[in-house]
C-alpha cells in the first residue's frame, strides 16, 4: 500500500476502509473468516500493529467480530455504516509519542523535584498497587504519577502536554479498545517500573530519569503488542489440539 506522508498518519484507516470496501463487494462475506494477520500485514504493506489496529478499528463499526481462539470474521448481518467515525490515534502511535515527551519530561523534573513531590509520588504509588490488586479500570494512579512528574518539571506547557496525552487515551475509542483488550487479558499498570523511575528522581538523576521513563514506555509497548498477539497464539494451540485429535482418531480406525 503506498502513501503520501500527509496519510501515514492514518494508516490503520486506510487498511480498515479498504478491507470494509472488500466487504461491501462481496470478497469477504458474511461469516467468513478474513485472511490472518500476516498475510494481510503482507497483502497491504504494513506491521502488524497497524493491521491489529485495523481490526479494532472495523470491530467498532460493527463490521467484523474476534471470535476467542479462532480469528477475526465478517459479521453475520453488518450493522448500516453510518459515516465513518473518527477514531483518532491507536494505542501505540500514543504510546510512542508519551515514551518521547515524557522522557524529557521526567530528565527535566529530576533537576527540580521537590521532597515533597517526591513524597507525593511515593504514595500514588501505594495507591496504584491497591488499583492493581482490585483491578480497577482507569489507571487513575498511572495517571497522577506522571502528571505529578510533568509539574515537578516547573514547565506548564509540558503539564498541558503530558496531561492531554493521557487524555487522549479515554477520548479515542480506538485507543480505548486497544487499551481495555490488553487489560482484560491481565496488562496493568507496571509498578517494578515506576519504582525505578522514583529511584532516579529521588537521585536527582536527569540522565537516569530519562531512560528510566523510556524504558517504562518501551515495555508498555511491548506489552500491547503481547496483548493483541494472544488471540493468535491460543488460535494456533488451538489448531494443533485439534490436528493431534483428528490424528488419534484416524490411528483408531
Amino acid at each position: 500500500m503506498t502513501t503520501t506522508t500527509a496519510e501515514t498518519r492514518k494508516l490503520y484507516q486506510q487498511v480498515a476502509n479498504s478491507i470494509a470496501e472488500a466487504i461491501r463487494d462481496g470478497v469477504h462475506r458474511p461469516g467468513q473468516r478474513l485472511p490472518s494477520e500476516r498475510d494481510l500485514a503482507e497483502d497491504y504493506k504494513v506491521s502488524r500493529p497497524t493491521v491489529r489496529e485495523a481490526m479494532i478499528a472495523l470491530e467498532i463499526r460493527g463490521l467484523v467480530e474476534a471470535r476467542h481462539g479462532s480469528g477475526v470474521y465478517v459479521t453475520e448481518a453488518p450493522r448500516p455504516e453510518s459515516p465513518e467515525p473518527d477514531l483518532d490515534i491507536g494505542a501505540f502511535e500514543l504510546t510512542e509519542a508519551r515514551r518521547l515527551i515524557e522522557g524529557e519530561v521526567a530528565a527535566l523534573a529530576a533537576a527540580t523535584i521537590t521532597e515533597d513531590e517526591l513524597a507525593e509520588l511515593a504514595g500514588i504509588l501505594d495507591d496504584m498497587v491497591v488499583e492493581n490488586d482490585n483491578n480497577v479500570k482507569g489507571d487513575r494512579a498511572d495517571r497522577r504519577f506522571h502528571v505529578t512528574i510533568a509539574s515537578a518539571s516547573r514547565n506548564s506547557a509540558l503539564v498541558t502536554v503530558v496531561e492531554n496525552l493521557w487524555d487522549l487515551r479515554y477520548k479515542s475509542p480506538l485507543c480505548r479498545a486497544m487499551l481495555e483488550r490488553a487489560r482484560q487479558v491481565g496488562v496493568r499498570p507496571r509498578i517494578d517500573d515506576h519504582q525505578e523511575i522514583l529511584m532516579a528522581l529521588r537521585e536527582r538523576d536527569p540522565t537516569a530519569a530519562r531512560n528510566a521513563m523510556r524504558e517504562h514506555l518501551g515495555r508498555v509497548i511491548d506489552n500491547l503488542l503481547t496483548a493483541t498477539e494472544i488471540d493468535a497464539l491460543e488460535r494456533a494451540r488451538n489448531e494443533v489440539a485439534a490436528r493431534r485429535t483428528e490424528l488419534a482418531r484416524r490411528s483408531a480406525i
